[in-house]
């Protein structure tokens, strides 16, 4: 898991890498919310944080702020969780393969957590993640 601390200045950023990635978008308003278990995901996961304030945590439960302008590379199989929400927060997240939104994004339970091996990420985004160090 990755946080690029503001990455972008616009919606206009954005779609000028989602079109590079080639994910496929889709919005998600977090409502406030306590915060979640950690968790993981069958699918590479890009996020846009547009706007509100929250964290993530991440394998070892710590928190990573997150402000508007900051972008979330979460490949399968990374454990994290979103944080306490106290005000509404937008995202834009995006996911390699079109899906329904509650299958892209539902939360694995740690406990039937994959073998890294066994998960089949894109090259890209491994040679991406590559030597990055989690802030």
């Amino acid at each position: 898991m990755r946080i690029e601390k503001r990455c972008f200045d616009s919606k206009e950023d954005v779609y000028r890498d989602m079109i590079e990635t080639g994910f496929w978008p889709t919005t998600y308003l977090s409502a406030p919310s306590p915060e979640l278990p950690l968790h993981w995901h069958d699918g590479d996961v890009i996020g846009y944080l547009m706007s509100g304030e929250t964290y993530l945590l991440n394998e070892h439960g710590e928190r990573c702020p997150l402000t508007p302008g900051d972008k979330l590379i979460i490949p399968a199989g990374a454990l994290h969780a979103e944080g306490k929400v106290t005000k509404p927060v937008t995202y834009i997240v995006t996911m390699r393969d079109p899906k329904p939104f509650l299958q892209a994004f539902r939360m694995l339970d740690p406990a039937t957590y994959p073998d890294p091996q066994m998960l089949v990420l894109a090259p890209e985004l491994l040679a991406e993640l590559a030597g990055s160090v989690q802030p």
